[in-house]
């Protein structure tokens, strides 16, 4: 009888088997590897996780929480020069003033108050984090994203009302539906407006997201391991 390969051990087996399978994903879909970006969430884990990660060479990290990520990211970011934190939670407006501050990529523009909210603080501020439209394409009601017939309107408002500029388009999935034809239409909506950038896929369904399009992948338990 064969045996079941054990899963990796360490969270450095893990991300090397990630990277792995990233690349193996972008080569079968006709693309060069490089042109994905692993982005580690590390939320719920702390600095003497993320540090291993760090040293073997990852600068891109998403974090959930606001509040959590100012605790623990401005030490690592000051030991670390270039490091790139993206919120990949949801943004609510009263903590709209700490996320331009921080964060360098702001992935759950989602709603016309934290649009608002957004260009007032980044005004004030004067710092410019990329700024990408969360898309609900399952239209859950219970999920943070626009609308999917709401999604066109939407960026144009972000963009010429606000002054955004629009750098991405994010999606989550229905958990239970194939991912296959929200990352198709994700894809769809990011064409039709200009946008390259696609962050979509996580742990569970990251490949799948590599060959519909996704510059971006957001992948946690893959390499942390569990919460």
């Amino acid at each position: 009888m064969q045996q079941r390969k054990k899963p990796p051990a360490t969270t450095l087996d893990r991300l090397a088997l990630v990277r792995e399978r990233i690349a193996r994903a972008a080569r079968d879909a006709g693309r060069v590897p490089q042109e994905v970006t692993l982005v580690c969430v590390s939320k719920t884990f702390g600095a003497q996780d993320i540090s291993p990660v760090i040293g073997a060479g990852e600068r891109v990290f998403g974090e959930n929480r606001v509040q959590e990520a100012l605790e623990k990211w401005p030490p690592l970011k000051a030991s670390h020069p270039g490091l790139e934190v993206h919120l990949v939670g949801p943004l609510q407006s009263n903590k709209a003033h700490d996320a331009v501050l921080f964060f360098d990529v702001i992935e759950t523009v989602d709603r016309e108050k934290i649009a608002k909210t957004l260009a007032e603080k980044i005004q004030k501020t004067s710092r410019h984090p990329k700024l990408y439209v969360q898309v609900n394409t399952g239209a859950e009601p219970q999920k943070a994203g626009v609308l999917p017939q709401e999604a066109d309107r939407f960026i144009e408002r972000c963009r010429k009302e606000y002054g955004h500029k629009i750098s991405g388009l994010m999606c989550i999935p229905p958990l239970d539906d194939q991912a296959s034809p929200h990352f198709a239409f994700l894809n769809q909506i990011a064409s039709r407006n200009g946008i390259s950038v696609l962050s979509m896929g996580m742990s569970a369904d990251f490949e799948l997201a590599i060959q519909l399009g996704a510059t971006h992948v957001r992948i946690g338990s893959a390499i942390f391991g569990e919460r």
